[in-house]
């Protein structure tokens, strides 16, 4: 048994923190790589490393001094040295920091530090081998991931290494520059060391117990997620639940590796497995309940639409020549319904309706502001008669309008939209009928 173990900002922000994470990897000796993020915060006043090296860099890109800046994040790790009892020091690197800032390397390069700098704590502590990412993880000259490349030769340098730490969030272009991930990339990293080293099992481990049926910012204490399949896991991660990076399921399902979301400060904690697919049913009919907000439709009217051929066409068409991408198009014999971000459209609204009316010829076009778009996703409801009935009668007894409703073929999720000021309201009703009273 191979696991690679990643761990969140919150789980190494200080020294009894990396503790924590010290016990957990030594607990169990199949954890042989591990991914570190950057320092996060501390408490709720506290600043993410990786946010003090961007403001820092910024100071150094302005040609200002940054002397200040910088040697409060060196205190950061200095601090999480001490507390750790480790006879190392970062003096050398924040030499070349410095150097690195002065020369203006970049705000990727910049930002990447927190993660390296971890990384060489992590390995220290842990008396694991320190593999610098921007040897290992390789992006093409147009800036996208290069995962073959970074497959062939992660996987033969862990080859000759039982333990490693790989900091997370970066990787090199082919010049030599450093390039980061988006926000969240440590997951990433996770996921392509993980199907790298061939492991069993991709740990995650953040400051929750896995992902939760709700939002807990809408629902109290919502009901976890033991077992969830990718497929859902897009869904979800796309209507915003935040627990894992999106892009992190790739590398992984490529080799069919499971991802179990842990939790650091409660690590007897089962936390949710993530999986291509399972026998496993589902406590619940849904897996889960995600949404967003500030959405517009733009609902277009044409006589005998089903019959013109192309006419779908020439209306996305408009939407593509604007740069605007739609969520949803949910259409019926002579109405055709585009959802869309509210501030992509706002500033292109007119040009739309104009080209629509220039290529399509409809007979009217109606816009409607202010829509939120949710989405309950289960692969239960496949073989659950009377979901969408369910859905339909606890909103209306909520007194929620439904403007719209939509559910792919797939039978995996059905999308729901309403006014913005139901979003709270409908998610409650709809959590309420299938967790809470399950009637």
């Amino acid at each position: 048994m191979k696991k690679v173990v990643k761990f969140g900002g919150s789980s190494l922000a200080s020294a009894k923190q990396f503790m924590k994470v010290g016990e957990i990897i030594k607990s169990d000796s199949a954890r042989k790589y591990v991914v570190p993020s950057a320092p996060g915060k501390r408490d709720k006043k506290d600043t993410k490393v990786t946010d003090m090296l961007y403001g820092c860099y910024a100071l150094a890109e302005a040609d200002k001094n940054y002397a200040k800046e910088l040697k409060a994040i060196k205190e950061r790790y200095n601090e999480i040295i001490k507390g750790l009892n480790l006879d190392m020091t970062l003096d050398e690197e924040f030499k070349v920091i410095d150097k690195d800032f002065a020369a203006k390397a970049g705000s990727d390069y910049a930002a990447s530090r927190g993660e390296f700098l971890n990384g060489k704590i992590m390995a220290k502590y842990l008396g694991f081998e320190f593999v610098d990412a921007a040897e290992v993880i390789f992006f093409k000259a147009d800036g996208s991931f290069d995962a073959e490349k970074t497959n062939e030769v992660l996987g033969e340098r862990l080859g000759k290494t039982d333990n490693a730490v790989v900091p997370g969030f970066y990787g090199s272009l082919p010049d030599g520059k450093v390039k980061t991930f988006s926000r969240g990339g440590s997951d990433i990293t996770g996921s392509i060391v993980a199907r790298a080293a061939r492991v069993d099992v991709y740990e995650n481990w953040t400051d929750v117990s896995g992902f939760l049926v709700a939002d807990p910012r809408i629902i109290d204490k919502p009901a976890g997620i033991e077992t969830i399949t990718y497929k859902e896991l897009r869904e979800l991660s796309y209507m915003g639940a935040s627990v894992l990076h999106e892009d992190a399921i790739f590398p992984v399902r490529m080799e069919g590796i499971p991802i179990n979301i842990r939790n650091t400060n409660a690590p007897e904690d089962p936390g949710t497995w993530i999986v291509e697919s399972t026998c496993q049913k589902s406590k619940y009919t849904i897996t889960g309940i995600a949404g967003k907000k500030g959405f517009c439709s733009v609902n277009i009217e044409k006589a005998k639409m089903n019959s013109e051929i192309g006419f779908g066409r020439k209306v996305l068409q408009v939407f593509e020549d604007n740069g605007i991408s739609f969520e949803h198009m949910p259409s019926g014999i002579d109405t055709m319904t585009i959802f869309v971000h509210q501030d992509e459209f706002m500033d292109k609204e007119q040009q739309v309706v104009s080209g629509i009316h220039r290529l399509g010829r409809p007979d009217s076009i109606d816009i409607e502001a202010d829509l939120a778009l949710i989405a309950v996703v289960g692969r239960g409801m496949k073989s659950t008669r009377g979901t969408a009935g369910r859905i339909f009668s606890a909103l209306a007894h909520a007194e929620v309008n439904v403007k719209m409703i939509d559910q792919g073929s797939s039978e995996l999720n059905i999308i729901i939209g309403v006014a913005n000021n139901d979003f709270e309201t409908a998610i409650k009703a709809i959590y309420d009928i299938f967790v809470t009273t399950r009637i």
